[in-house]
C-alpha cells in the first residue's frame, strides 16, 4: 500500500468507493452535513490523486474522480498498521484489549470462533 490518508482523505476515499465514479458535485453531495466547501474537497481530490489513490477522467473542464485503490485493500492495510504500532504485531493482543475494555463480548467471540473453524475447512 502506498501511503497512509489523513481522516479528510478517507472521508472522500469513502464517498468514492460508495459511487464508484463521480464529479466534484456528486463526491460533495454525497458527503455528511455540513457539507465541506468544494474548494476544500477539490483540493483533498488532487492530494489523493497525487498519492494515486484516485484517478480522473477529464470530459472537457469537467474531471471525473474514481478510486485507483480497493476499499477492502486500504482496510487491510489500516488494521495491519494498527496492529503493528498499538499491539506488537499481535492480533491476539488486539481481541485481548477489545475484551478488557469490554468491546467484545463471550457471544462475539464465540462468532469468531465458529467463523475461523468454517473457513479453515
Amino acid at each position: 500500500m502506498k501511503k497512509v490518508l489523513t481522516k479528510a482523505e478517507e472521508q472522500v476515499m469513502q464517498v468514492l468507493w460508495k459511487v464508484e465514479r463521480g464529479f466534484l458535485k456528486d463526491v460533495i453531495d454525497e458527503m455528511p452535513d455540513p457539507k465541506p466547501h468544494s474548494n476544500t474537497v477539490a483540493t483533498i481530490l488532487k492530494i489523493l490523486v497525487e498519492k494515486e489513490f484516485v484517478g480522473i477522467e477529464n470530459f472537457g473542464r469537467l474531471n471525473q474522480y474514481y478510486p485507483l485503490v480497493k476499499k477492502d485493500d486500504y482496510s487491510n492495510n489500516s488494521i495491519k498498521n494498527l496492529v503493528e504500532g498499538y499491539f506488537d504485531g499481535s492480533f491476539s493482543n488486539v481481541v485481548s484489549f477489545m475484551v478488557e475494555k469490554n468491546e467484545l463480548s463471550v457471544d462475539d467471540l464465540e462468532l469468531l470462533l465458529k467463523q475461523i473453524k468454517k473457513d479453515k475447512k
